[in-house]
């Protein structure tokens, strides 16, 4: 071997964060995920854009939101799986093509049912990259260089989901809302380009059994099927057999997901994690503050443009502090429950975040920045920090070490799935369908019912972890430390809660 190449790849064969190479690896993997990141920021801010180029409904601008929700979180443990037996990159280069034509599709929608469609199609994409992307960084680098390139990546990921809505409200303002998606497809051609060039492939040695197929395509039917029932049925519908057949089929198919998981020797979803108490809880916790958080954060926006008079781009900069203070505060806040336990700051955490959900009730047309949105927005983001990072290190802890790449998957998917019934749920919940946010008045009153709702789902998310989650032995945090090689993170983090 040349002394370059023994520098780039180290002593035991894996890359040098330091080296050429190493950085070109960083490269493609922040890139790819960043494409996904700021996607998922950007389309909220241009919802109401959208609603009135197509003279959509809140019902349809719902469906642009969990079309894509929808595929990512039915398909996320399978593209892993995938990953690990065919070939982390290749998996995750078809994820990137894939999501960048799926954009394209996006960008040259003729309707509102194409544009669905073709968000459906990009949340395909997104769970093909998603996992690809830190999977990459822990098996190409040295064990020495692991946390540095996740802690990079993690540190530019942020500054990637921190420029998505400023850089989604520009080009809305500047442009057209179609240009979100187009900006997708320089970047995704830099991505793959780079990762053939320069990224290792690798595969896990350990994944022979089959790709548990059914079990993917057995979840996304059924939350489909929930899906449609939720934002359909509302407004006098729930009674028409199309939406009670919706309903009932899409909860007739995540029972068969539950027995198919339970009967296949290689699951998708591995339901022995579930024996864990503690892990069991975590991820109730998750489910009902990532529902709260998911479902007001859908509507925010909208509130923003169509109440208070902001342009895209002001609302979109108006939730930057969510995500500096997260950024800011949350490896701190791990370092703290590492060495307390997680109980304390996982119950006062989501109280927190509930208390700044429901302070966004101050919101009405005047629009106030200071003292109508900063208020909700500052204690929103600070309790984000106090929750998250010890949210996540439970569900790892919860679990045997080797298990807790799965248990850190599964959390993240079942964070986005409490997202995705929240959009659809809801609104319906404050009485808004329909027209409704064509109308400022009565959107701004049912904005601040559902706000309230959502911020008593995550008090509530605080109460039941304080009942329900226990301090870890230092022993056993000690030995899930040991095991990780870098920070394993959460969709707060990596992305929005409605993605």
């Amino acid at each position: 071997m040349s002394q370059p190449a023994a520098a780039a790849s180290g002593t035991d064969g894996g890359l040098v964060l330091a080296s050429g190479p190493g950085r070109w690896v960083l490269l493609a993997t922040v890139l790819g995920s960043a494409i996904a990141s700021i996607d998922a920021t950007v389309v909220g801010i241009a919802l109401p854009a959208i609603g009135r180029d197509f003279h959509a409904g809140l019902g349809a601008l719902q469906w642009v939101v969990t079309g894509y929700t929808l595929t990512l979180a039915g398909l996320l443990l399978l593209a892993g799986a995938l990953g690990d037996k065919y070939g982390r990159k290749r998996v995750f280069v078809i994820g990137v093509a894939w999501f960048a034509i799926a954009s394209l599709l996006c960008a040259v929608a003729p309707s509102a049912g194409f544009l669905i469609g073709a968000r459906a199609l990009q949340g395909v994409g997104a769970a093909l990259l998603t996992p690809g992307s830190l999977a990459i960084l822990e098996a190409v680098f040295r064990p020495d260089d692991r946390s540095k390139a996740i802690g990079a990546w993690s540190g530019f990921s942020g500054v990637g989901t921190a420029i998505g809505p400023f850089l989604g409200g520009w080009l809305v303002a500047a442009a057209s809302w179609r240009w979100i998606f187009v900006i997708n497809l320089p970047i995704a051609i830099v991505v793959v380009a780079v990762t053939l060039r320069h990224v290792p492939e690798s595969r896990d040695p350990a994944a022979t059994a089959p790709i548990d197929v059914t079990g993917g395509v057995l979840v996304t039917l059924g939350l489909i099927g929930l899906t449609y029932g939720l934002i359909d049925g509302p407004g006098g519908h729930w009674t028409e057999p199309l939406v009670l057949a919706a309903l009932l089929g899409g909860l007739l198919l995540l029972a068969v997901f539950l027995w198919w998981e339970h009967r296949t020797p290689a699951p998708m979803l591995p339901l022995n994690l579930f024996t864990s108490r503690q892990f069991t809880a975590t991820n109730v916790v998750t489910f009902v503050v990532y529902g709260g958080i998911g479902g007001a954060l859908f509507l925010l926006p909208i509130q923003l443009q169509q109440v208070s008079g902001y342009t895209a781009l002001q609302a979109g900069i108006s939730l930057l502090p969510v995500t500096a203070i997260t950024l800011a505060l949350s490896q701190r806040s791990g370092a703290l429950a590492a060495r307390i336990g997680p109980r304390l700051q996982m119950s006062v955490g989501p109280v927190l975040v509930g208390l700044g959900l429901g302070l966004f009730t101050l919101i009405t047309a005047s629009g106030d920045y200071l003292t109508e949105v900063l208020p909700g927005v500052l204690v929103l983001g600070f309790g984000l920090a106090v929750a998250v990072a010890p949210l996540t290190s439970t569900a790892l802890s919860s679990v045997p070490p080797e298990h807790a790449g799965m248990a850190s998957a599964v959390n993240n998917d079942v964070a986005r799935a409490a997202a995705l019934i929240a959009v659809a749920l809801l609104p319906a919940a404050g009485g808004l369908t329909g027209d409704a946010y064509q109308h400022p008045a009565v959107f701004s009153a049912g904005f601040h019912t559902a706000s309230l709702i959502a911020g008593g789902l995550c008090v509530a998310g605080g109460v039941l972890a304080a009942v329900t989650i226990r301090n870890p032995s230092r022993a056993t945090a000690a030995a899930v430390a040991a095991k990780r090689h870098g920070p394993l993170l959460h969709c707060a983090l990596d992305a929005p809660p409605q993605s």
